[in-house]
């Protein structure tokens, strides 16, 4: 298999997990080709190639879903993902907002006994910059039980814990409002006619689009 092929297949893999652990009914070839923004005829043929290597499972109602060599094969690629991450922003000083597409590259790196040198180089940390959870080298991952700010109870605190979406323009954003996985944030109002979201963040208000609070994860304190 070429280098460029693996990359791909690695790409589906990760996305199926992704898609699989969000509030959707059915994953078919047409809501995995509009998270990877691509033709569902291109996605059904590369579907179906994952099948034949028994990496994925179609069941009658055309819906997708990883086997169990598929799954271990997608944690690992969200390990060496967020261990990468981890790696820039701790031991290379790149802003959490600059790594996620640097972290692409670097995934698709084949040897697992670097990524667990690197593990350990780093300390075993058990999230990346972004808050999300690194499985281990067994494939266990911790549970991720935040929820989206845009469902929380207003006028209570809760922390930031972290992002559904990690587009670097998402993270500038939101370090321009200093809203990062720690942070301690409530909402104040929340208003019908354009679905906006008043918050209180370091005694400060800000507004934002439901967008925003919907990918924002938080627990409560």
């Amino acid at each position: 298999m070429s280098h460029f092929v693996h990359q791909i297949e690695e790409n589906y893999l990760k996305e199926l997990y992704k898609l699989s652990h969000k509030e959707i009914k059915k994953v078919n070839n047409i809501a995995l080709a509009k998270a990877m923004g691509l033709n569902p005829a291109t996605v059904l043929e590369m579907v179906r190639k994952l099948a034949e290597r028994k990496l994925v499972e179609l069941a009658q109602d055309k819906s997708i879903q990883l086997s169990e060599k598929g799954r271990k094969k997608a944690l690992l690629i969200i390990r060496k993902h967020r261990l990468w991450e981890v790696f820039l922003v701790n031991k290379l000083n790149y802003k959490w907002s600059e790594v996620h597409e640097l972290a692409e590259q670097l995934e698709h790196i084949g040897t697992e006994d670097l990524v667990n040198r690197l593990e350990e180089f780093l300390g075993y940390p058990a999230f990346d910059p972004h808050g999300d959870p690194i499985p281990d080298r067994n494939g266990k991952i911790k549970k991720n039980n935040s929820i989206p700010l845009s469902t929380v109870t207003k006028e209570k605190f809760y922390k930031v814990i972290s992002l559904a979406d990690t587009a670097d323009s998402f993270l500038d954003y939101l370090s321009g409002l200093n809203i990062e996985p720690g942070t301690k944030v409530k909402v104040i109002d929340h208003l019908d006619y354009d679905n906006s979201y008043t918050l209180s963040v370091n005694k400060k208000n800000i507004q934002v689009t439901e967008k925003v609070a919907r990918n924002i994860l938080v627990q409560p304190i």
